[in-house]
């Protein structure tokens, strides 16, 4: 029987419980939690958090993902900040007013 009226969001990869090992290695994989945000929550730092990623995937895994942290300018908060800058020049000299 459903608790309440309305419908049930599920996502593909919810996220784990904050004590859990796994969510460190959930954190990591997601685009929009730095590395800093990590760090705040767990108290790990970006070195840790590579070396649990390396002992807990598999080689392929973990180049992909390593390869995607490095690529990605958002899992870390000053390069983050500078690409929104960046994003928003562009958009701002595209506008057709």
């Amino acid at each position: 029987m459903k608790k309440s009226k309305l419908p049930e969001t599920r996502v593909k990869n919810p996220e784990p419980n904050l004590n859990s090992p796994d969510w460190v290695i959930w954190a990591a994989w997601a685009d929009r939690v730095t590395f800093e945000e990590i760090k705040k929550k767990t108290g790990k730092s970006e070195s840790d958090v590579i070396k649990i990623m390396r002992r807990n995937l598999k080689p392929s895994s973990f180049r992909l993902w390593r390869e995607r942290a490095k690529r990605k300018s958002i899992k870390h908060r000053k390069k983050f900040i500078l690409e929104r800058k960046n994003l928003r020049k562009k958009v701002n000299k595209n506008d057709f007013i």
